[in-house]
């Protein structure tokens, strides 16, 4: 074998093990981050289950779905339990408008089961409720001061065998003892009159003529935000909030997926996502970039059958 040969295999042999120990590296440090996104412990006869991903406000990547799902087998996250607890520091925004998508994992089920049609403006402005007006909207069952939130995991963890009833009692203990913002009046109290008038419409265009024949501030505020959503995703998530509202979850989760089948394919979630979370520059380019270009032909193939694809329970 000659030099040259041999200094060529060298090379080969050390950009082998290079590439070799960065793809060992790269699959720890992947495990090790996805291990660390949710916290799983057992504590007496309970599961404790704490979502770990500060930086991207607790959502769910797919890592984080399947370690939740193996301890929560057909059960729903959060927003469909039947106990929900806020606190100060919460907040609550379904802004997927925003990157092309829809209020998604059972939007369109408790969205539209809001009081009036609050859920309906929700989900086309994205809209943020913070603090107490979570528990005063009905997205939380109950609202317990933040400081106290390790004292009510401790009385609850010592419940022998607990009984919803006894769940109830504790968070009922708590939730009438907190003080925090009791008699600050809801967000959007004064304008809940105006937003189920305007939100009653069965049209994203007729919602928009709605608030530019209001011309108020807050009507017109709502107008500039709403403008600047996709088209489509406008359209999808009105429709999905009026037909889920007389579907049953699993009925509305079907649905749903359906629709993030057909917009993993299209055009504005990708585009939504690079503007708003990767490139960052919040100028999305829509197609079609008008309400008046979205077609009920083009909703009807976001909502039609994925025959033996479908979501099944």
């Amino acid at each position: 074998m000659g030099l040259q040969e041999l200094c060529r295999l060298m090379s080969r042999f050390n950009s082998y093990k290079r590439t070799n120990t960065i793809l060992q590296h790269l699959k720890m440090s992947n495990h090790t981050d996805a291990a660390a996104e949710v916290l799983l412990e057992r504590k007496g006869c309970a599961g404790v289950i704490t979502l770990n991903r500060p930086r991207f406000l607790n959502t769910l990547s797919l890592n984080m779905i399947r370690q939740i799902y193996a301890q929560l087998k057909g059960v729903g996250v959060s927003v469909h339990g039947q106990f929900r607890v806020a606190t100060e520091k919460s907040v609550f925004a379904m802004p997927e408008t925003a990157i092309g998508l829809f209020p998604d994992v059972g939007g369109g089920y408790f969205l539209p089961r809001l009081q009036g049609k609050l859920g309906y403006f929700l989900a086309l402005t994205g809209f943020r409720l913070k603090g107490r007006d979570v528990y005063t909207a009905g997205i939380a069952t109950h609202f317990v001061d933040f400081e106290k939130l390790g004292m009510l995991e401790e009385d609850l963890l010592a419940l022998k065998s607990p009984s919803k009833e006894n769940i109830a009692d504790v968070l009922e203990t708590y939730h009438v003892k907190s003080k925090i913002d009791q008699d600050k009046p809801f967000i959007l109290e004064e304008h809940m009159d105006k937003i189920n008038s305007w939100f009653s419409a069965n049209t994203v265009e007729q919602i928009v003529d709605n608030l530019q024949q209001d011309g108020s501030s807050f009507a017109l505020e709502q107008l500039k935000v709403i403008n600047k959503m996709s088209p489509t995703s406008l359209k999808i998530t009105l429709r999905q909030l009026m037909e889920g509202s007389s579907k049953t979850l699993p009925e509305v989760l079907t649905m749903e997926y359906r629709l993030s089948q057909a917009c993993m394919k299209g055009h504005d979630f990708h585009e939504g996502v690079r503007a708003v979370l990767i490139d960052k520059d919040q100028s999305p380019k829509w197609k079609p970039a008008d309400l008046k270009e979205v077609t009920d032909e083009d909703l009807n193939d976001y909502f039609k059958s994925l025959g033996s694809n479908d979501l099944i329970f």
